[in-house]
């Protein structure tokens, strides 16, 4: 996914006191020794919007990994439609899903989202967080495939018990923001157990925004099941110099009154770096 990009380089926030912080991390799937940089700045951004938190940002355009709350960063918490990614690869392998064009009929019944009330591509319903889409998935692979495409790729704790189309809304699959980071660094450079036109698809349809030198491929997550709430937003930025990935969780206690936070905080945090314009 390299780019023939003039390199961009950002201002980093002005409070630049790093403080070095060994993270040992014992994670399925994960690097197991890393270190972390803490960025106080940060915290600013998860208090103005009154939420708790934590970010993740690798930033390979320098070499460096920066994480605002270490030991939250290192919790799992539901994933919730963040693991769209990942089950699209599975629904790609096991044949469920041809290509980007295959159409996903609605079957009429109304939901309480209004973009979910019509038929669907693998693109809409990656772009809408269309829930039955994947549901219809899951149902379809079954525990046990789900199970072993979950320990393929070392995802969390990989465990896709609970009931087979909610395992990743209100089951008990758990992934950390730092494991999210290590699965999205494998997406980016083709390097998962799945074939390479299955990844570029799948990175394909993750695509939010771009501008001239830049792409923002990302995924939101909310487990609106879970208490408390807890939202995501996971991803990276494309950039001729390097890619930054990041992966953010927050509770959401106001529930629909905190889902834009995710998505403002992480942007504000990519700025900062100048990832983002």
């Amino acid at each position: 996914m390299s780019l023939d990009w003039p390199p961009v380089l950002g201002r980093l926030r002005t409070r630049a006191c790093f403080l070095l912080a060994p993270a040992v991390l014992c994670m399925t799937g994960a690097v197991t020794a890393e270190e972390w940089t803490e960025r106080p700045a940060w915290a600013a951004l998860f208090a103005d919007a009154g939420v708790r938190g934590t970010i993740a940002v690798v930033d390979e355009r320098v070499g460096a990994r920066w994480v605002h709350d270490g030991a939250r960063a290192r919790e799992r918490f539901i994933p919730a439609s963040t693991f769209k990614i990942p089950h699209a690869l599975f629904a790609l392998d096991a044949g469920i899903v041809r290509d980007e064009f295959q159409v996903f009929r609605w079957d009429g019944a109304r939901r309480d989202v209004e973009s979910w009330n019509r038929d669907q591509d693998l693109r809409s319903s990656m772009r809408n967080s269309t829930v039955w889409v994947y549901q219809a998935f899951a149902r379809r692979l079954g525990e046990t495939r789900e199970r072993a495409y979950l320990e393929r790729i070392g995802y969390g704790n990989a465990d896709p018990a609970g009931g087979i189309d909610r395992f990743w809304l209100d089951g008990a699959l758990r992934i950390s923001a730092l494991e999210q980071i290590d699965f999205l660094r494998k997406l980016y450079r083709n390097s998962l157990p799945f074939p390479v036109e299955h990844q570029r698809l799948v990175k394909d349809v993750m695509i939010v925004e771009a501008g001239p030198d830049w792409i923002l491929r990302a995924k939101t997550g909310w487990g609106a099941r879970m208490t408390p709430q807890v939202g995501w937003w996971v991803g990276w930025v494309e950039r001729a110099d390097g890619a930054v990935f990041f992966a953010l969780n927050i509770d959401m206690p106001r529930g629909g009154g905190d889902a834009q936070k995710r998505e403002a905080i992480a942007r504000a945090v990519l700025r900062s770096l100048g990832a983002l314009p």
